[in-house]
């Protein structure tokens, strides 16, 4: 079998991050694991600030996190949104 690849996934949610808030209908882009799709993960975050749907403690570490770590961190920043990793095979 082969080995799977991850994707991420952006969910807007309530404030406690509660799997029932997460809707995979309304927020149903993928993002592979590379630096094209995660510049697109990061777009997504910062359109959801733009339009104050989200609120990012700290821009900077998301961006980083997002760019060159792992993106789910990233979620620990964010209120009312998440990122979920799954694998893909």
């Amino acid at each position: 079998m082969a080995k799977a690849a991850k994707v991420f996934v952006f969910f807007n949610c309530d404030e406690s991050k509660s799997e029932a808030s997460m809707n995979i209908f309304y927020n149903s882009a993928v993002y592979k694991d590379n630096k094209t799709s995660r510049k697109l993960l990061l777009k997504k975050i910062q359109e959801e600030v733009s339009l104050k749907r989200i609120e990012v403690v700290d821009m900077a570490k998301v961006e980083d996190l997002v760019n060159n770590g792992d993106p789910v961190e990233a979620g620990n920043l964010i209120k009312f949104g998440v990122i979920k990793a799954l694998d893909c095979y």
